[in-house]
């Protein structure tokens, strides 16, 4: 069917001729709307997936990898449990925390908050928290000093800074000559951590893991051990082995499940959007179709005396799917290559556009992500460069199959 002399007469139609000046302007639109409609996928896409990283690598910056935990919501022998799982070279850290929901008050402003005890020499080996200290470190943290470090957010609320008191008032409550009253203790902060997730930043607070026992009246125990793995793809299947070489004894969970909803929606929201998009693509390959139609109504003449030449209706056909073959491809290449382009230098083009217009486009007192990441996924490029390639194809199908049709004898009695 696509013999070189087929070839030949489809690229030939690709030209401009004098009398075709309108028909090669369409055929540039066609090319073009192929191009823009490609490039605005890989480039969007390319910035959710940046959007996507960036808050996955703050999220679980502060998330273990792994929690196991008793079936009552405790590990009393914890140590023990430590040294079992050394047995597991996949575990490169390991950490017990309390957590409990508490008050924090200080003067006028009351919140509720995430009361974590931590032992911090241990707590840098499964999360950054130590990393994001915007005042004081982790390790200021002294057993029975009473020391807090809070969340960024959590301390603007509440109006405190380093060395500043807060009283921490517990669920539990204590029996006095008084009555009932909830379980207290001030706190001096010693620490504010800046992760850049306001739920973190504004939920969060570290004291240490000894004054949580007292506080919590865990004594020896702990609420669970914070895992972390190699690779942090293994960790869903290291999981199922961990539950079921400790069932029905422990509970194991992993990040995947903690965040199931939001990598969830994620997912969904790249789809949708990836569809929407998808139509843009459909839209410009619709163009070809009409380019072609106008191709053919052009070319009817030429087609009639090729058909009398001896040329079969699968020759005419090849003819035209050659010509809207060529154009989507050019227009599949084009957008692709910008699309790439973009995707690499979206960050600096955004604030090269920034400096110039005098506005920022991601403030950073609204968003905590100011920059515009992007991460290109040579997957996803091939994927969009071949659907909008076959789409390009399938629209070249009914243009030809009209022009194989034409009757030589109806077009050349008029000529």
């Amino acid at each position: 069917m696509f013999k070189p002399l087929i070839l030949y007469i489809g690229l030939r139609y690709t030209r401009a001729e004098r009398r075709t000046q309108f028909i090669s302007f369409v055929t540039l639109a066609s090319v073009l709307g192929i191009a823009l409609s490609v490039c605005a996928l890989i480039t969007v896409l390319s910035v959710m997936n940046g959007f996507v990283e960036e808050i996955s690598e703050r999220m679980l910056s502060m998330t273990a990898h792994a929690t196991i935990t008793g079936k009552t919501g405790q590990l009393d022998e914890w140590s023990t449990l430590e040294q079992q799982l050394t047995a597991y070279p996949e575990i490169k850290g390991m950490a017990p925390f309390i957590s409990g929901q508490v008050m924090l008050n200080a003067d006028r402003h009351v919140s509720g908050t995430v009361l974590t005890g931590v032992l911090p020499e241990r707590e840098r080996k499964v999360s950054e928290v130590a990393d994001k200290m915007q005042a004081g470190q982790l390790t200021d943290l002294v057993p029975g000093r009473y020391s807090i470090v809070l969340g960024a957010e959590l301390a603007t609320y509440l109006g405190v800074f380093v060395g500043d008191k807060i009283t921490v008032i517990t669920p539990q409550v204590t029996s006095t000559p008084a009555g009932v009253m909830p379980r207290m203790r001030r706190f001096t902060v010693v620490g504010i951590f800046k992760v850049g997730m306001y739920e973190y930043d504004r939920n969060m607070a570290f004291i240490h893991l000894e004054d949580a026992a007292k506080l919590f009246r865990m004594d020896n125990s702990v609420s669970a051990l914070r895992l972390k793995m190699a690779n942090l793809l293994d960790v869903p299947a290291m999981t199922q082995t961990l539950a079921s070489d400790f069932f029905p004894s422990y509970h194991v969970s992993d990040w995947t499940m903690a965040h199931d909803n939001f990598f969830q929606a994620i997912k969904m929201e790249k789809r949708v959007m990836s569809i929407i998009l998808l139509l843009m693509v459909a839209v410009a390959a619709f163009n070809i179709v009409s380019t072609l139609i106008m191709v053919v109504t052009d070319k009817r003449g030429d087609i009639a005396i090729l058909k009398t030449q001896g040329l079969t209706s699968a020759s005419i056909m090849g003819i035209f799917m050659v010509l809207g073959t060529v154009i989507g491809l050019v227009g599949t290449c084009l957008g692709t290559v910008l699309g790439v382009l973009l995707a690499w230098n979206v960050a600096g083009l955004v604030h090269q556009l920034e400096n110039l217009l005098h506005i920022k486009f991601l403030s950073a007192q609204v968003y905590y992500i100011s920059d515009l990441p992007s991460k290109l996924i040579w997957a996803d490029v091939y994927v969009i460069a071949s659907m909008a390639f076959v789409l390009t194809v399938l629209a070249t199908l009914y243009p030809a199959w009209q022009a194989a049709k034409i009757n030589p004898a109806e077009v050349l009695r008029y000529e």
